[in-house]
């Protein structure tokens, strides 16, 4: 078994203008997979701006495998469908944890990641320093689907025994 780097918080925020699945709305949730991993949010029911506000906890063993986030809605007689997919780049992120940061003021921003092909960003993320932490707040654009963005941000947690991400490669 690959050795775990440490955990990552992910905290699903909330869905901006989901598409509708159902007659005037849809009854959304996330579902979010990381290797052998698999998490999902609890259903917010006839919402396309839902808030979720739910933490999840990953464990890490390459910074390069993207967390994929795939967004459904719940249906009670047929299969779910769905409603779009993202992908979160922890690179940008692993940069960041191997800076130097002693002292720094809070809110100060190590990196901004632009939107590219290369990611699903809808607009610019920072990685800010906050207590102590490095903090990512993104939003994503849903792919494979006519409109919707999910908000979301992540943090790095180092384990005991663990190698952390400053010596991730």
């Amino acid at each position: 078994m690959e050795e775990i780097l440490g955990l990552l918080i992910l905290r699903i925020k909330r869905g901006i203008n989901l598409a509708i699945r159902d007659t005037r709305s849809s009854d959304p949730y996330v579902v979010v997979q990381l290797d052998d991993q698999k998490l999902k949010t609890r259903v917010v029911k006839a919402n396309i701006n839902p808030r979720w506000n739910e933490e999840m906890r990953l464990f890490i063993k390459d910074v390069n495998v993207p967390i994929h986030l795939s967004v459904f809605d719940k249906d009670t007689f047929t299969g779910d469908d769905k409603m779009g997919d993202a992908d979160i780049d922890l690179g940008p992120y692993a940069e960041c944890a191997k800076m130097s940061m002693s002292k720094l003021p809070n809110g100060c921003a190590l990196k901004r990641v632009q939107p590219s092909r290369s990611n699903s960003l809808a607009e610019e993320s920072s990685c800010i320093w906050t207590n102590g932490k490095i903090i990512q707040e993104m939003t994503l654009r849903l792919k494979n689907v006519e409109s919707g963005e999910v908000v979301v941000e992540i943090e790095w947690q180092d384990l005991p025994g663990c190698k952390g991400l400053a010596d991730s490669d």
